[in-house]
């Protein structure tokens, strides 16, 4: 049976792009982007072959955490648009036979939402009084009121907060504006699927990805953190609220809405989740997820519990990362994704390979090349398609507006740390922060890099290197970055059942002890079996370095070379600078 005849769910094959509304682009000229300007720019996403559209948070919200604080599931920000703009998006992607799915925030809501308003008053006998996670205060030995547990807030601080209404704490894993909701009350959990999932799978949407979605059970019992960091008074309860007693019994409840849509759910498995539990939410039989996240390979590079503190990485690591997340679904009914950047990371072109002038372009070129021929459902962020990179490291502190940066920096304050240590904290906060994705979409080299009007103020500062990379410079570049993800997609389509369905098999790397070296490669493995197949494998090759590498596997001058970096000069046994090969043996 040939790769056209083959029938998967469309899930599987998709190449979705993420979109950051706020960021993309403005069609109305004002100082965010739009859902007018999503709409005006599919045509562009078709062109690099994408069939799928995520788009992060837009619905009502007061921004505390860029629209991750919703106050209404059922209505669009008007920074972005009306719900009529929502559905006409919908319509449009159909109309190019693309897809398009939204965010699913549902462990917590903004404070601004009248579920958690009505709680706070919510009266003995109330439906809604424990929609949202209470607790009475512990007090001390000196009679001062205490948190009821020492659980620190991923934004920094008590995940507690004193609500001075009900005399009662309420939890909040992220911002005090984002209260966590109670997964145990049945009623709560109807709401959400109500509200914030077949509303809008009903006006014709196709799926979701699901944020932080196994942190919704937590424990009958609320116990204090292990001491992970002994210098801090609040500890991670990464180890209490994640994969919680009750995650899957509510997952399978939410599978059962995806299923009668035919809708896909895209699950966000943070919180150092191994890929032994990871296959409990994505097992075909259990009826939960399509697939999920996993962020061991986003993750490198930093040390583990800190959000800021950068660590030198090696090919050897990424390699056994790769492996890692490629193989586990192995042997199971259950797939996989491929990730390098999101709204959550830095950018990868600055983190994993070179943004210097000199080899910028040819090393996002490897990346792609690393990207796009793995296996699993393909996911790209804005910006990527160019090689966006991270913002200047000379720009100064009040630049930065994500609340984790901003509360981060706050809170370094306040443990008495000088300016001059808030300074050599910036280079990890450049290197690392999620401001560096969030940066305004490079459309050209005029004005706010045609991102909107000229007489407009972007929301937040463009890179200043706008001029030299953008898209509309790269459209008439045939050697552009941007033309070779569209070459690079087009053979991942070409070839499904190797770069798709293909089984990966990690075939060279070098060990820590080998510095002089930083080549990656690997093979892919048509599983098809089908006789009709002329090339049932395919090799990848990686240089990670600005040197010429050796790569010493036979066999290397026979193959068909279908994707270079470089000139389609006779295949050789060494690499180039950053040079990305594809060739099928």
């Amino acid at each position: 049976m040939c790769d056209s005849e083959r029938q998967v769910p469309w899930w599987r094959e998709a190449v979705v792009y993420q979109i950051w509304p706020k960021s993309f682009y403005s069609a109305r000229g004002t100082s965010t982007g739009d859902i007018q300007g999503i709409i005006e720019k599919l045509d562009y996403l078709k062109s690099l072959g994408v069939d799928t559209v995520w788009l992060s948070p837009h619905y009502a919200s007061p921004m505390v955490d860029e629209g991750y604080d919703i106050s209404d599931y059922q209505d669009i920000n008007p920074l972005f648009g009306t719900l009529a703009d929502a559905d006409e998006l919908i319509k449009q992607c159909h109309d190019r036979q693309m897809r398009v799915i939204f965010d699913l925030v549902a462990a917590y809501t903004s404070d601004q939402h009248k579920w958690f308003q009505e709680s706070c008053s919510a009266a003995e006998g109330n439906p809604k009084r424990d929609w949202y996670i209470w607790r009475p205060a512990k007090v001390d030995a000196n009679g001062n009121r205490r948190p009821p547990t020492n659980w620190a807030s991923s934004f920094g601080g008590s995940a507690w907060e004193w609500n001075e209404e009900r005399q009662q704490y309420y939890l909040h894993t992220y911002t005090k504006q984002q209260p966590d909701l109670n997964w145990r009350n049945e009623e709560c959990r109807k709401a959400i699927y109500e509200n914030a999932i077949e509303f809008w799978l009903k006006r014709g949407l196709d799926g979701f990805r699901v944020d932080t979605c196994n942190i919704y059970s937590k424990p009958e019992v609320f116990t204090n953190a292990p001491i992970t960091k002994p210098e801090a008074e609040w500890q991670s309860p990464d180890s209490i609220i994640a994969n919680g007693p009750h995650i899957h019994e509510y997952l399978k409840e939410m599978g059962q809405i995806f299923e009668k849509y035919d809708a896909v759910s895209v699950g966000e498995l943070g919180r150092s989740t191994s890929t032994e539990e990871a296959l409990k939410y994505v097992a075909s039989s259990a009826k939960e997820l399509s697939m999920v996240f996993l962020f061991d390979v986003v993750n490198m590079g930093r040390v583990k519990g800190e959000k800021f503190t950068p660590k030198p990485w090696t090919v050897s690591e990424l390699a056994k990362l790769t492996e890692k997340l490629q193989t586990y679904v192995d042997d199971h009914d259950a797939w996989q994704t491929t990730l390098l950047e999101s709204h959550d990371t830095a950018r990868s072109v600055s983190r994993f390979s070179n943004d210097s002038l000199k080899f910028h372009s040819i090393s996002a070129k490897m990346l792609c090349v690393y990207t796009v021929m793995l296996s699993g459902t393909l996911f790209l962020y804005q910006g990527m398609d160019i090689a966006m990179t991270n913002i200047p490291s000379f720009w100064g502190q009040e630049e930065y507006l994500d609340v984790q940066t901003i509360n981060f920096l706050k809170e370094q304050r306040e443990k008495g740390k000088s300016e001059t240590e808030i300074n050599q904290l910036m280079r990890g906060i450049n290197l690392l922060a999620r401001d560096n994705a969030r940066t305004p979409v490079q459309w050209g080299d005029g004005p706010n890099a045609g991102f909107t009007a000229a007489n407009a103020k972007p929301w937040m500062r463009i890179n200043d290197n706008y001029k030299q990379v953008n898209i509309a410079q790269q459209e008439t570049d045939g050697d552009s970055v941007l033309n070779f993800y569209r070459k690079a997609i087009a053979v991942r389509k070409q070839y499904p059942a190797l770069f798709i369905n293909g089984k990966f098999s990690l075939l060279l790397y070098y060990d820590d002890k080998h510095e002089g070296s930083k080549v990656l490669a690997f093979a892919k493995l048509d599983q098809s079996h089908s006789e009709e197949k002329s090339f049932p494998k395919a090799i990848v090759l990686l240089n990670f370095s600005a040197g010429m590498q050796d790569v010493p596997i036979d066999g290397l001058q026979e193959g068909k070379v279908l994707l270079s970096n470089y000139s389609p000069d006779e295949p050789s046994e060494r690499l180039q600078p950053y040079e990305s090969r594809v060739m099928i043996l």
